[in-house]
């Protein structure tokens, strides 16, 4: 190894090492890797952001028409499909050829409830501002400064244009929340009591939105009410059944795992036609490993890329580790 003394320049690894990190409490400088196209969270200098977000993402004509038939009847696309077939990506890709904006996310847990996709009141910072202000001889807070709306609320905002808005792991989520977004879904709008409470003279309130890029929007008595249905698109990992009164107003869209000729086209897709020179093996190990367990596209991918960069994956363990079953222990 070449001796960088203590805060030296690591040429090992500008010399073609792909080990930047050692263990050896050596503190060195070092020429960080490529990042991963899929890993890249702004955009590169000179690059738009457009152009730094997107994603490469290859679907079949039939789950292509079935996209289309949600748009087409105004209906939220149910997703389901094993991790890693590309159902979130799902939602960024239809808004990005479409031209929709940003995607307004929704990531569901076991705490969500349909109130904080739909609006945020801060009760408590109003108060605080109120007696503030009071002390000092000034006017109360303009009450819309502390009303947010949540990634359905925005998405239902009224527009020429549809937002794409996505769900993510509906079934994550309370076994009620299913039924609970089925009004909002249905009548295309929602009230914020707190509004629809205020005198004649306050029927119109500026409030803010999920959106950052946008500001604020007019809220009148209350009510926000679509004007064009967003594209909704609602993953699940099939951890439990959904009521059939939800099921009924939704599309299904069964994402398959992709077979060999479409994992070719998703690495040259993502990395280049270079990359299909040395596939070969690693395709054939991740087929081998997906065939008993699930594994996801992007660990393929994972694979692929490091050795590109000169990875030795044929080390004692290293396939393992980027070729591990999602499922199961640890």
């Amino acid at each position: 190894m070449t001796d960088t003394g203590p805060l030296g320049h690591d040429s090992d690894h500008r010399d073609g090492d792909w080990r930047i990190f050692r263990g050896d409490r050596r503190p060195r400088m070092v020429d960080f890797p490529e990042t991963p196209p899929w890993r890249r969270f702004a955009p590169r200098a000179g690059e738009r952001e457009e152009a730094g977000r997107e994603r490469p993402y290859l679907i079949g004509r039939t789950e292509a028409d079935v996209v289309n038939a949600a748009i087409h009847l105004r209906r939220p696309l149910l997703v389901t499909g094993h991790p890693g077939t590309g159902k979130s990506s799902l939602a960024h890709a239809v808004a990005h050829e479409l031209s929709l904006g940003p995607v307004l996310q929704w990531p569901v847990n076991s705490r969500s409830v349909l109130k904080d996709a739909l609006y945020e009141y801060d009760a408590v910072g109003r108060l605080r501002e109120t007696h503030l202000r009071s002390e000092l001889g000034g006017l109360g807070p303009d009450i819309g400064t502390y009303v947010r709306l949540g990634p359905l609320g925005t998405a239902l905002v009224p527009d020429d244009q549809p937002r794409v808005l996505l769900v993510d792991e509906l079934d994550k989520g309370d076994v009620d929340l299913p039924n609970d977004l089925l009004a909002v879904f249905e009548q295309g709008e929602f009230e914020i009591p707190e509004l629809s409470r205020l005198p004649e003279e306050q029927a119109e309130v500026a409030v803010m939105t999920h959106d950052p890029g946008r500001g604020k929007v007019p809220v009148v008595r209350g009510r926000i009410r679509c004007r064009e249905f967003p594209v909704v698109v609602i993953t699940s990992n099939g951890e439990r059944d959904f009521p059939p009164a939800f099921l009924r107003r939704c599309v299904r869209l069964g994402l398959p795992d992709p077979d060999e000729k479409r994992l070719r086209e998703i690495v040259e897709a993502h990395l280049g036609t270079e990359a299909l020179r040395s596939v070969d093996d690693l395709l054939q190990a991740f087929l081998n490993r997906r065939a008993p367990g699930e594994l996801a596209t992007d660990q393929l991918l994972n694979a692929v890329f490091l050795r590109q960069g000169g990875v030795d994956l044929d080390a004692e363990g290293l396939l393992d580790a980027v070729l591990h079953r999602l499922g199961g222990t640890v």
